[in-house]
């Protein structure tokens, strides 16, 4: 049975931190705008998977991750602060 989004939320547990760097920075950052930051990064993700990404339907790969906060000027550490409450 193919499993369908709604257990979307383990797909990646940086999604929430993403769009609240992305929209904390000063303008902020949209969508595209990361797209271009990671493309200049190497890093190929488009303005939809960053949507994907945000709202926790795309996995995200390490070093996605890694150019991600990078781009955003956060922390790794920062992105990936998850209480175990809510894993739970």
């Amino acid at each position: 049975m193919k499993h369908t989004l709604d257990d979307s939320r383990s797909r990646n547990v940086i999604g929430g931190r993403v769009k609240e760097a992305r929209l904390r920075l000063k303008p902020a950052v949209t969508q595209d705008d990361l797209a271009g930051r990671l493309s200049a990064r190497g890093v190929s993700l488009d303005r939809s998977a960053i949507s994907r990404i945000e709202s926790h339907e795309r996995y995200v790969m390490d070093y996605e991750a890694l150019a991600i906060a990078s781009a955003l000027k956060v922390s790794i550490a920062w992105l990936f602060d998850v209480s175990l409450e809510k894993r739970t």
